[in-house]
C-alpha cells in the first residue's frame, strides 16, 4: 500500500515530535502494535448498540464481522460508539434526536484518525442520522444496516409488527377482540432482534441506502438473524478500505441522479413517508437542491411494483427471498439513472444488470405493477402553502377526493381526552385535524399523524377517514391520513386556524388540500391568535427549537446545511498546527 496516496491517518500517526508520540503511544496501549496502523487505512466501525434498542442488539456480531473484513483486506479497523435512536421507547420521539446523532457521527469521524467509516444503523432514525452526518463530513463512507426481524406469527398468520397491531388495536376498541387475545398478542408479537419486518421506515431507509448507491447491493433486505447479513458486514468491511484507499467520497456519489433513483426506488416500493423528510435533509447536507415537487415528479412516473405490507400482503423477508432491492432497481431499469456511482466502484446499472426477480407475487414486472402511479403525492393548497404529503398506497381510493367539516383537536393531549368521548360531533364524513403536532410545535415532529378513528365509529363499522396533522405517521402505519403539512401551526401556519365545522377539501388526483374559509375572515383568526408556551427554554430542546427547519425542508437544523461555495471540513482544526 506504500504506492498508494499518503492515507488521512498518517497525519496522526506519522506526526513528529510529542503529538506523534502522543498519538502512536495512545493507540499502543490497547494492545496493537506498529504493524497494525503502519501504513494502512484505518476504518472506523460507527455502532450505535445499546439494550435500549432492539433492533440494535445483535450490533456487537455485525461489528465483529465488519472487523474480519476490514483485516482481511489490509486495514486497521477502530470502532466507536454513537447514540442510538429506538423508536419505541424515546419520547416524545426519535425524530427529536435524529439531527443530534447525526452531529455525534459528523463530529466524531471528523475529529479521529479514520481514513474511511462503515455505518452501522437499523431502527429508523439512526439510518438518516448516520447518513447525514458522513455526508457532511466527506470522509469515504459505506452503510450496512440491520435487517428485519424475523415475522411473528399469531393465530396462524404471519404479522407485520405495527401494521398489524394497527389493526389489531382498533378490533379491541372496537370491541371484535378479547383483551385476553391481545395479552397474547403482546408475547408473539417481537420473535427476534432487528427493525420491523415491514416496508416501514427502517426497512424504507435501508433500501434508500442501497438506491443512493452507499450500501452494497442486495444488502438491504436480508432479515437480521440470516448468517448472510454477518457474510454482508464481513464484505461491507473489505470494501470499505477500497473506499479508503481510492478516496472516494459520498460528494461523489449523492448526486442529483443519485436522489432521483433513490425517490423512484421509494416510489416502487410504497415506502414510508418519512423518507421523504430524511433525503430532503441529506440532500441540503451535500448541496443538492431537492424538493417537494421533484417527488411528486417521480412518482406520477413511477409504478409501484412491491407487494409487501403497509400497501401490500408480504413482508420484507419475502421481498429478500423474492430478490432484493436489486430486483426491484432492475426492474425499474428505464426509470433510472443506471451510469450513478456507488460504492461499489461500479454503477448503478452495473450492480443490478444479473438480478432476477423469483416470486413475481412479490415484486411485479413493471409492465403489470400493483398501481400505475408512485405511494407518495405531494400536496398544495391554503391549508399547505409550503406542501404536504399522503400515502397513496396505503389510503382508502374512495377518499382520495372528499369534502367534510373539520373536526380540529389543538394538540395530542386535547385528542387523547375527547377522541372515544361518545358526544364528540363527528361522522364517518368528517375530517380530522390534529395541530401543534410538528417540529417546533410537539416538539420533533412524533409520530402522531395516525389519528385513532373514534370507537363509536370503529363500533359502527368505519375503516378508515381523511385525517390531518402537521405530525409524521410510521411507516408501518395506513389510512387516508395527510401529514407534514407545511408551515405547521406552531409558526402560524393555517392549519392552527381551522376551526369545527369547517369545510376541508382533499383532492388528490388535483395535489389540492382546500380550506374553504374566506381569506378575511383566516385573517382575522390569525389576528386573533395567541403563540402557545415555548417547550425547552435550555438544553438541546432550546437549540432544536431555535435551529430546525419545517418539514419541506427535511427537519435538519440550518447550521447543519451545506453552505452554497464551501468545501467540506474533512479535519479537524489544528492537525497541523500543533508544536512538534
Amino acid at each position: 500500500m506504500s504506492s498508494q496516496p499518503r492515507l488521512r491517518s498518517q497525519r496522526w500517526f506519522e506526526a513528529k515530535g510529542v503529538p506523534g508520540l502522543f498519538h502512536r503511544a495512545y493507540l499502543k496501549s490497547e494492545g496493537i502494535s506498529d504493524q497494525a496502523f503502519r501504513n494502512r487505512p484505518v476504518i472506523g466501525i460507527l455502532n450505535p448498540w445499546s439494550e435500549l434498542v432492539n433492533c440494535h442488539s445483535h450490533f456487537r456480531g455485525m461489528a465483529d464481522a465488519v472487523r474480519r473484513g476490514v483485516l482481511q483486506a489490509g486495514g486497521m479497523p477502530l470502532e466507536f460508539p454513537t447514540m442510538s435512536l429506538g423508536e419505541v421507547f424515546m419520547k416524545p420521539t426519535t425524530m427529536l434526536f435524529r439531527n443530534l446523532m447525526a452531529m455525534d457521527a459528523e463530529e466524531t469521524i471528523r475529529a479521529n484518525p479514520l481514513d474511511a467509516v462503515v455505518l452501522l444503523a437499523g431502527c429508523d432514525k439512526t439510518i438518516p442520522a448516520a447518513l447525514m452526518g458522513a455526508a457532511s463530513v466527506d470522509l469515504p463512507a459505506i452503510m450496512i444496516t440491520g435487517g428485519p426481524t424475523e415475522p411473528a406469527v399469531f393465530c396462524g398468520r404471519q404479522l407485520g409488527g405495527a401494521t398489524d397491531v394497527w389493526r389489531f388495536t382498533d378490533d379491541l376498541r372496537a370491541g371484535r377482540m378479547s383483551q385476553a387475545d391481545y395479552d397474547r398478542l403482546e408475547s408473539a408479537l417481537v420473535p427476534s432482534t432487528g427493525h420491523c419486518p415491514e416496508m416501514g421506515t427502517a426497512s424504507t431507509m435501508s433500501a434508500l441506502a442501497e438506491g443512493l448507491g452507499l450500501a452494497l447491493p442486495g444488502s438491504a433486505a436480508i432479515p437480521a438473524v440470516d448468517a448472510r447479513r454477518n457474510a454482508m458486514a464481513e464484505a461491507t468491511g473489505r470494501q470499505a478500505v477500497q473506499l479508503a484507499i481510492q478516496d472516494v467520497r459520498p460528494s461523489s456519489i449523492l448526486t442529483d441522479e443519485a436522489f432521483d433513483n433513490a425517490i423512484t426506488l421509494l416510489m416502487a416500493l410504497g415506502g414510508s413517508t418519512n423518507a421523504v423528510i430524511h433525503l430532503l435533509a441529506l440532500a441540503g447536507r451535500v448541496g443538492v437542491g431537492l424538493n417537494l415537487r421533484r417527488f411528486d415528479e417521480l412518482s406520477q412516473r413511477t409504478p409501484v411494483l412491491v407487494n409487501v405490507r403497509p400497501s401490500g400482503e408480504f413482508l420484507v423477508e419475502q421481498l429478500f427471498h423474492a430478490g432484493g432491492i436489486p430486483a426491484v432497481l432492475n426492474e425499474l431499469q428505464p426509470l433510472l439513472h443506471l451510469g450513478a456511482a456507488t460504492v461499489t466502484g461500479s454503477s448503478i446499472g452495473e450492480n443490478i444488470r444479473d438480478a432476477r426477480v423469483t416470486d413475481a407475487r412479490v415484486i411485479t414486472p413493471l409492465s403489470s405493477p400493483i398501481s400505475p402511479v408512485g405511494s407518495i403525492a405531494v400536496l398544495h393548497g391554503n391549508l399547505a402553502p409550503d406542501g404536504a404529503v399522503i400515502k397513496t398506497s396505503a389510503a382508502a381510493p374512495e377518499l382520495l377526493r372528499h369534502k367534510g367539516p373539520a373536526v380540529a383537536f389543538e394538540d395530542i393531549d386535547d385528542l387523547a381526552r375527547r377522541i372515544d368521548d361518545p358526544e364528540l360531533d363527528v361522522a364517518a364524513e368528517s375530517v380530522l385535524v390534529l395541530r401543534n403536532a410538528g417540529p417546533k410545535g410537539a416538539p420533533g415532529m412524533p409520530e402522531w399523524g395516525h389519528l385513532p378513528i373514534p370507537k363509536k365509529l370503529l363500533r359502527a363499522g368505519v375503516t378508515d377517514m381523511v385525517r390531518l396533522s402537521d405530525a409524521r405517521m410510521s411507516g408501518t402505519a395506513f389510512g387516508t391520513i395527510v401529514l407534514h403539512i407545511s408551515p405547521e401551526a406552531a409558526i402560524g401556519g393555517p392549519l392552527g386556524l381551522v376551526r369545527d365545522g369547517d369545510l376541508i377539501e382533499l383532492d388528490v388526483p388535483a395535489r389540492r388540500l382546500h380550506l374553504e374559509v374566506p381569506a378575511t375572515e383566516l385573517e382575522r383568526r390569525a389576528a386573533a391568535s395567541r403563540p402557545r408556551p415555548r417547550h425547552y427554554r435550555r438544553g438541546y430542546g432550546a437549540i432544536y427549537l431555535d435551529h430546525v427547519m419545517q418539514a419541506d425542508k427535511g427537519c435538519d437544523f440550518d447550521v447543519l446545511r451545506k453552505l452554497d461555495g464551501e468545501p467540506s471540513e474533512r479535519d479537524p482544526i489544528g492537525l497541523d498546527s500543533a508544536p512538534h
